[in-house]
């Protein structure tokens, strides 16, 4: 399943994607302090719309939500009839449920995100890398207990072959192509809600194409 590092072949395409996304619950971030966690719940749910866009299977789990807490509603709420699977293992990649889901779609590349980097993400990349997955895992929708968890982590899956991406990089690697104009305007409307100064000039661009040109 490994594809190469560079080139074409391997870039992200709809068509070949599965989106895992782990254990984004209330326990998780209470202790989350790499990032902003309002920053991390923001990009998280701009991936899961993403995804929805684009025709992406989406897969999400939990880990012992009778403790933990239930998926933070705004992510669930992207997937209101989508039960999350719910874990005992710490590595999501141990559970043979999940596994299976990810077989079933089909897809070929994993891209995930997850609470914590260092321990639910990290297991999870580096044993989905170990039986041949192409992984990419997204660091501004993840997190870490302290910043240098957090890079550490990352560190450790790269140096395994994952591939480390931006929630918005994996947005226009989705698109790539603006002639694809059937998804244009959903991939707006995601960063108009999500994506800050980015979201506001494509608000104003769309604005523009929306009101004819005066002399």
């Amino acid at each position: 399943m490994t594809t190469p590092v560079n080139g074409l072949e391997s870039l992200l395409t709809p068509e070949d994607s599965v989106l895992l996304l782990i254990d984004h619950q209330p326990f998780q971030f209470a202790n989350l302090h790499s990032h902003e966690p309002s920053m991390v719940l923001n990009n998280v749910i701009a991936l899961a719309k993403a995804a929805k866009v684009y025709g992406v299977p989406t897969i999400l789990t939990t880990v012992l939500a009778a403790r933990g807490g239930k998926l933070v509603p705004g992510l669930q709420a992207v997937y209101p009839d989508q039960a999350p699977i719910d874990r005992t293992t710490i590595n999501s990649w141990e559970d043979p449920r999940l596994v299976e889901a990810v077989r079933a779609t089909g897809r070929k590349k994993l891209v995930i995100a997850a609470l914590w980097t260092e321990i639910c993400l990290v297991l999870t990349v580096i044993t989905a890398l170990g039986e041949g997955w192409d992984v990419t895992f997204i660091t501004d929708a993840s997190g870490g207990v302290s910043r240098e968890a957090h890079d550490m982590g990352v560190l450790r899956m790269i140096r395994a072959g994952g591939n480390p991406m931006t929630w918005m990089a994996v947005l226009g690697e989705w698109q790539r192509d603006w002639a694809r104009e059937e998804f244009v305007a959903g991939q707006a409307g995601v960063l108009v809600e999500h994506g800050g100064a980015t979201g506001v000039a494509f608000g104003w661009e769309m604005q523009l194409l929306q009101t004819p040109f005066k002399d």
